[in-house]
């Protein structure tokens, strides 16, 4: 009975931890919405008080306006589910016209279409001047590209910047004003959206000939405030800046005080050596700084070393200790640094999910259980009726599966009112994967049959499969072991065929007999399966076949296999079936004349080399079996489904310095015949840029910059860049790739490093309580990415549900 009194009181009241809201029993959820601009005031509607003023009882006089309204309680409770399945906010309007361009915002081809303006504005960075066209980027021989006549590119990036003016124009309306104020995303996105159409109109009025394009710097902008996941990583690394900032003050008295150091051992004046190692490393401090900096990533090591070195030992003190404290102690330092920030930063972000998951629920709960309110003066108990649950739940934007396990888990209750807790209960489906149950297997009346379907639909006959892949894959690496001084023309595969042709002989056989033990479509529900089954069909050869007649020696590419036709012996063709229909397509039938080795795409031995490279692809299909394996394999397909976030950081930070690197060095590097820096007789110094041939790393369009980024990030020889672009561009030019290395380098590879640890730490060291929990679940369901952290996330309180839902900008959530 105290239940039930507690229950039929104003939930969201002072009294209940509100926010001054004192509403009155009956007033409906979801009729107390603030209008849109224009339309009014805030209407509070209320059960009995709406009734008393139109002097009448509750269901007499006023039904299209309480279906009107009842209406509008089931969209708005369709939302805000849907916002829950979404990890969304759901502090937006709520009235019927901003609910309509609410999910037309977030249906998937409004979606779609935002997220193809997206990527089609920075591809743009490819086609424009300097455009990327071309076959190559060595300056030694890269033709002129195409060059997009002026206005082709800007008309597309107008169309671009429209898309973005509504999608900030419907965002703000959403919202709301006040809310947009206080939004700093969004007041960059205008920002930066007035810039770049200030930037395009004066580009065009200088008809596309202005130095610099400032827009092209603001376009990863747009990426970022599209994605969440991308905010919540900038904040962490904002949050890591002071102790990264500490630990690099740190690295630069070190690189200081050794540079010194360096200076003052290698003087030169009395040892052959000191003077070797004080021109070429330490010859000015510019020069000592930058050659340290680049030990510090051992890019240089042990070359810097060697000068001294190999006149006195004692000198390979000073570099192991300077490798030592910088490398060994200070990077790693730094390292640890970054994951002790990050280390909740998944945790945090899972736990803001799970917080906005059972908001958008709890609200539902408050809008649907006022429509049962709905016509009763002074109800006794509120819920939700669970035909109303149902009539939402056919509206939601959600896959059958989950919509078939929240329906079957409805039925399993008893009749009656659906209250809190049996509300959020059902959604706890969300945080499973519906697995559909695989189709029963055929029933066979022949106790043969039967038998034959148990022995080959057992899991030992797949470990057969197995080790008959591992077979095969060791036979291929034998023989390319044997031929790795034979030229591919002068290489025989007769023998290598025939182990093929039988290996894949025994594939089709296991194909064939997991079929009639699990019948087809029960094969086909397995993606295994469906792998092996595909890789099977493309590699299915056919029977060994003589050639027709000696004559027309070609059954194969080699002078052996020619003379074995001759012969009269047989030989096998390196694929057919889809390979041999592909060959046939190509050269057609054996003929006088007939010379595959020159003629096609793909000759005879390419196709053989397919084959072989297929079969190695296809002994991927042992991961699954190996419980350690398949863990490792697992955690890092989690990996890539959170590196969304990581990924556009990366994309962000290469479109900006890519861009930045474009302006400063394009047309820099100019090929030997150009320029009297390069040599032009072979005698380049060795290591050097001109003697290792990297004229295609230049910035003289977007795709080579993109590739040269990615050449100093790996920095192995990337004091190999530094030289260079110190003597074509100037000693300035130190500063750029410093910078791209301290971002990409030491920041972002830092992070990864930390996403991988926090993955990695909690899948390995939650092994057993995974296993119990799996076992717990229910047969048709599997874990999503919340679960494996189920033991660290915080369900939230009652009172916090309850303060957010009454802070509500749009919604007064009362009863």
């Amino acid at each position: 009975m105290a239940d039930t009194l507690e229950e039929s009181e104003p939930l969201l009241s002072r009294a209940h931890g509100g926010s001054g809201r004192d509403c009155p029993r009956g007033v409906l959820t979801c009729s107390s919405v603030q209008e849109s601009p224009g339309s009014g005031p805030v209407q509070s509607w209320s059960g009995a008080h709406a009734h008393q003023a139109a002097g009448s009882t509750p269901g007499q006089g006023d039904r299209p306006g309480a279906a009107a309204r009842r209406d509008l309680c089931l969209d708005q409770a369709v939302v805000l589910i849907e916002d829950a399945i979404q990890y969304r906010s759901i502090n937006h309007r709520m009235d019927a016209r901003s609910l309509w361009l609410y999910r037309w915002y977030y249906s998937s081809s409004s979606q779609w279409i935002l997220s193809f303006t997206i990527f089609l504005i920075l591809a743009l960075a490819f086609v424009e001047t300097p455009s990327s066209l071309t076959r190559t980027s060595d300056v030694r021989y890269r033709p002129a590209p195409w060059e997009p006549p002026c206005g082709l590119t800007e008309g597309i990036e107008a169309l671009c910047l429209l898309v973005f003016a509504a999608d900030v124009s419907v965002k703000s309306y959403l919202i709301g004003w006040a809310q947009f104020r206080r939004n700093p995303w969004l007041l960059a996105y205008l920002v930066v959206l007035v810039a770049s159409l200030l930037d395009w109109t004066v580009s065009l009025s200088l008809v596309c000939q202005e130095p610099l394009r400032v827009r092209r710097l603001l376009r990863p902008f747009f990426l970022m405030q599209n994605s969440s996941m991308m905010k919540k990583t900038l904040k962490c690394i904002r949050r890591s800046l002071p102790e990264m900032a500490s630990v690099g003050l740190l690295l630069a008295v070190h690189l200081c005080l050794f540079t010194v150091f360096g200076m003052l051992l290698f003087t030169g004046e009395k040892d052959a050596g000191q003077d070797r190692e004080r021109l070429t490393y330490f010859f000015n401090l510019p020069e000592a700084l930058t050659t340290l900096l680049v030990l510090l990533t051992t890019a240089n090591n042990p070359d810097v070393m060697i000068p001294v070195y190999s006149r006195n030992r004692a000198y390979a003190i000073f570099f192991i200790a300077f490798t030592l404290i910088g490398s060994l102690f200070l990077m790693n330092l730094m390292t640890a640094i970054i994951y002790n920030q990050f280390r909740g930063y998944l945790m945090m972000s899972l736990q803001t999910s799970l917080l906005r998951r059972r908001l958008g629920t709890r609200a539902a709960y408050e809008v649907l259980s006022s429509v049962t309110a709905e016509g009763e003066a002074h109800p006794k108990r509120l819920g939700v009726k669970p035909e109303d649950f149902l009539q939402v739940l056919q509206k939601v934007q959600l896959d059958s599966d989950h919509k078939q396990a929240i329906t079957e888990k409805l039925h399993s209750r008893a009749d009656g009112l659906l209250s809190t807790d049996e509300f959020q209960k059902l959604f706890y489906e969300f945080d499973k994967r519906v697995i559909k149950e695989h189709p029963p297997r055929p029933e066979y009346q022949s106790p043969f049959l039967r038998s034959t379907q148990f022995l080959f639909g057992h899991h030992y006959f797949d470990y057969l499969g197995n080790l008959m892949a591992l077979g095969n894959l060791v036979t291929i690496c034998v023989f390319l072991v044997l031929d790795a001084h034979v030229l591919p023309k002068d290489r025989d595969d007769f023998v290598l065929g025939i182990l093929n042709c039988i290996f894949i002989l025994y594939y089709l056989l296991e194909m064939l007999l997991k079929v009639f033990s699990l019948g087809l479509q029960g094969y086909l529900s397995y993606s295994s399966n469906v792998f092996d089954g595909l890789l099977t069909i493309i590699l299915l050869p056919g029977t060994p076949r003589p050639c027709p007649s000696p004559a027309l020696r070609t059954c194969s590419l080699t002078p052996e296999a020619r003379a074995a036709s001759a012969a009269g012996r047989p030989h096998v063709a390196p694929a057919e079936g889809v390979l041999e229909i592909s060959t046939l397509a190509e050269y057609g039938f054996p003929h006088r004349g007939w010379r595959p080795a020159t003629l096609g795409l793909l000759s005879l031995w390419d196709m053989t080399r397919l084959v072989n490279v297929l079969i190695v692809f296809r002994f991927l299909r042992i991961i699954p079996s190996m419980q350690l394996m398949s863990l490792v394999a697992s955690t890092i397909l989690d990996l890539i489904k959170n590196m969304r976030a990581f990924g556009g950081i990366l994309v962000v930070i290469y479109y900006i310095f890519a861009i930045i690197g474009i302006s400063l060095f394009q047309g820099v590097i100019v090929a030997p015949r150009n320029s009297s820096l390069a040599s032009v007789n072979g005698s380049a110094p060795c290591g050097s840029f001109e003697q290792l041939e990297y004229w295609p790393n230049n910035f003289d369009d977007f795709a080579a910059a993109l590739v040269t980024l990615w050449d100093v990030m790996i920095v192995n020889n990337w004091q190999v860049f530094l030289d260079a672009f110190r003597r074509y561009a100037g000693p300035w030019s130190e500063v750029y790739f410093v910078l791209w290395w301290l971002v990409s380098s030491v920041i972002w590879v830092n992070l990864f490093l930390a996403l991988i640890l926090e993955n990695f730490l909690h899948k390995w060291d939650r092994r057993s309580h995974l296993q119990s929990l799996t076992e717990e679940l229910e047969d048709t369901s599997e874990m999503t990415q919340e679960l494996p952290f189920r033991d660290v996330l915080e369900e939230p309180t009652e009172e916090e549900l309850v303060e957010k839902l009454s802070r509500h900008p749009h919604l007064q959530l009362c009863r």
